[in-house]
């Protein structure tokens, strides 16, 4: 008797139908073809503990399970309950009526029970487009795929659960969260709060502006002045994700397995923080199983880079190409993938080694030249990528010890969220853009404008400080967020005037 089963594999963020055909005949030999791993081949041993364990077993006759597509390469172990239903199906042991309505995936311990799988959520997608009445999966990772909308998503815990509910000797109900319950009731606020800073208002300033553009900031200075505390806080002045954006966040999260099990969809942007120690594939993702690393983890959020010039050379290099396209692409022998990667770089690091170069009142102890080699660390390629370069100072005594509270992280978010409205509007009906620093370069001249004077000023800064064409643009995107948070028009002279100062590291005679 041959059957068909239905489950789905996962390559980057999308996810792909995988048929399991199990033909039984005759004899006693067991082969699984369709490019199956290891962990594949293995779920032969589970699936046969979990059937004696619900008092059922692996017939003693011919079995042939084929994984179409064959040319695809089938990895892990969230194949065993779409293999184990079609064994039992093929044996007539469960009805087959409503096997092929259904996807059926799910991790078999050897005892029955059912544990959660990675990519829940795109494997859901994919079933729905694929015209599918429902999906099967462990109760883990059921509100995560009932998401998507027009689509039965059924969390069992069992073996035995997936067989009554085929069997109809039990009535099950599928999980309906609302996705647009879950998307807007999560707590959009953190621990950390701009309320907490003292002083440092050109630096709130600064990030005000990056958060409003979505811009890369840099974030120099010596040690104690505040440089991690002002980037922790960053978070809580972003808005919200929209319901796009949380949909292509939460896909990645759930292909990386870190979505966790309460949750059904991410709404506040990620901040992810790697050490300096991190290796070239965990930042830019890889592996033998291709996984997202922590710039595309970071998609949509904040990837802060505490100690930049800690890093190896090699591992902020990789960051190059992902800041300008904001995809990356991880290729192997046997496949090619794309991850988002659209994300904040903030970077925090020391002027100098020993931490104190233009410091006030400590004095540096570098030798000559010494300042220079250190912030070559970093290649001016890098640097040129990054929008705002801000020199953070330290904050002197009076001000610390002022009892007046800093404006609290709520109000300025008010002000990020009006900004991001009118790029909303700006940009609407372009996919893929929701903020000024992803302003495509055929829409730079259109989207900035400058005056007259605006452009003499503009020619008069690049010669001064030998600005590249790549900072030409990023002045202007940052330059049209200053006058997007003044609700102005137009780009005034004031608002070009404070870009370029946002290019400090750009001064020929920084760090001489």
């Amino acid at each position: 008797m041959l059957v068909k089963t239905f489950g789905s594999a996962v390559f980057g963020i999308r996810a792909t139908m995988v048929t399991v055909e199990v033909y039984m005949d005759q004899g006693i030999q067991f082969f699984m073809v369709g490019l199956p791993d290891n962990a594949v081949k293995e779920s032969h041993q589970r699936i046969e503990s979990a059937l004696r364990t619900n008092g059922y077993r692996i017939p003693g006759k011919k079995i042939i399970i084929n994984m179409a597509p064959a040319d695809i390469r089938k990895e892990g172990s969230s194949y065993d309950l779409t293999i184990a239903l079609g064994i039992l199906a093929a044996n007539e042991e469960i009805k087959t009526e409503k096997l092929e309505k259904y996807v059926i995936m799910g991790e078999l311990s050897l005892d029955g029970g059912l544990l959660p799988i990675k990519g829940a959520l795109p494997i859901a997608i994919e079933a729905h487009s694929k015209g599918f009445k429902g999906i099967l999966l462990p109760s883990q990772n059921a509100r995560e795929a009932s998401i998507v909308g027009g689509l039965d998503v059924y969390g069992v815990s069992t073996l035995r659960e997936v067989i009554d509910f085929f069997n109809e000797t039990a009535t099950f109900s599928p999980v309906l969260p609302d996705a647009q319950d879950a998307f807007h009731h999560q707590d959009l606020q953190g621990e950390c709060d701009f309320a907490d800073v003292r002083g440092q208002e050109t630096i709130k300033r600064a990030l005000e502006i990056a958060a409003a553009g979505g811009h890369n900031v840099i974030l120099i200075g010596p040690p104690g002045a505040g440089k991690t505390m002002l980037a922790k806080r960053l978070p809580s002045i972003l808005p919200p994700l929209n319901l796009q954006e949380a949909v292509e966040t939460t896909k990645i999260h759930s292909v990386a397995g870190k979505l966790g099990t309460k949750r059904s969809l991410i709404s506040a942007r990620p901040f992810r923080a790697p050490h300096h120690t991190i290796s070239n594939m965990a930042l830019v993702g890889g592996g033998g199983i291709p996984q997202p690393g922590e710039i595309s983890l970071a998609h949509n959020g904040v990837l802060f880079l505490d100690e930049l010039p800690e890093f190896k050379r090699s591992v902020l290099e990789v960051l190059r190409q992902p800041m300008e396209e904001r995809v990356v692409t991880i290729s192997r022998a046997r496949v090619t993938l794309e991850y988002p990667a659209s994300f904040m770089l903030v970077a925090a690091m020391n002027p100098c080694p020993c931490g104190y170069y233009n410091h006030p009142a400590m004095p540096c102890q570098c030798a000559g030249g010494e300042v220079q080699r250190y912030i070559n660390r970093i290649s001016g390629p890098l640097f040129d990528r990054i929008d705002i370069h801000i020199e953070v100072t330290p904050v002197d005594f009076n001000k610390l010890n002022d009892k007046r509270q800093s404006e609290k992280s709520e109000l300025i978010r008010l002000r990020v969220m009006a900004a991001r409205k009118i790029q909303e509007q700006r940009f609407e009906g372009l996919k893929g853009i929701f903020c000024n620093a992803q302003i495509p370069s055929r829409m730079l001249r259109q989207v900035c404008r400058l005056s007259e004077t605006g452009t003499i000023l503009l020619k008069t800064a690049m010669d001064k400080l030998g600005l590249s064409a790549r900072a030409y643009d990023r002045i202007l995107k940052v330059s049209r967020t200053i006058a997007d948070l003044e609700s102005s028009a137009d780009i005034k002279l004031e608002h070009l005037a404070e870009a370029i100062n946002y290019r400090s590291l750009d001064r020929d005679n920084w760090g001489k």
